[in-house]
């Protein structure tokens, strides 16, 4: 006959199994919400990344590309127009380009500009156009250090990633 265990010692293991379900349970929800705001953060870092290659390919990425300057003569409500003067040598003068009308493109001034292929598009080139390009980066870091400090309890990445975005968006500012 097997002796029957005193009740307090049932009563501590048992105890003792709830305390580390507790603790496996907690440290699963844990992982989840690290898992998810690395997700989150890594998405938004995605997604400024996406935003900004539309137009920065064309600035960054010039070798082979048709460079040269327009004056910017008309300019509506999204869009400015005005005459292309090729740099490069093979890129033929045109009558009218578009350039997407922002805060950096002004009525009555000469900008250095790379044209899209196939189109008669043109986005802004130089230091400028490669900053500008990238403002979409620059909200995109400022958002994900948001979610890297609240979410996944990073302070000091999340400083960086802040002081990346807005060193870039400060930079780009001061450039236009």
């Amino acid at each position: 006959m097997i002796p029957a265990m005193p009740a307090t010692a049932t009563s501590s293991r048992q105890a003792r199994k709830a305390r580390q379900a507790r603790q496996v349970s907690s440290a699963a929800l844990r992982f989840g919400r690290l898992a998810a705001m690395g997700v989150v953060a890594v998405l938004i870092l995605i997604a400024g990344v996406w935003g900004s290659w539309g137009s920065a390919q064309y600035v960054m990425l010039t070798k082979g590309r048709e460079r040269g300057t327009v004056e910017v003569t008309r300019c509506g409500a999204d869009t400015c127009t005005g005459p292309y003067t090729p740099l490069s040598s093979g890129s033929p003068a045109r009558e009218r380009v578009v350039i997407e009308h922002t805060a950096a493109v002004r009525k009555g001034r000469t900008y250095t500009v790379v044209v899209k292929p196939g189109t008669g598009d043109v986005v802004r080139s130089g230091p400028a156009g490669v900053l500008y390009s990238w403002v979409p980066m620059g909200g995109a870091l400022l958002l994900a250090s948001v979610v890297v400090a609240g979410g996944l309890r990073r302070t000091r990445v999340a400083w960086v990633l802040a002081g990346s975005g807005v060193a870039l968006l400060t930079a780009a500012f001061v450039t236009i």
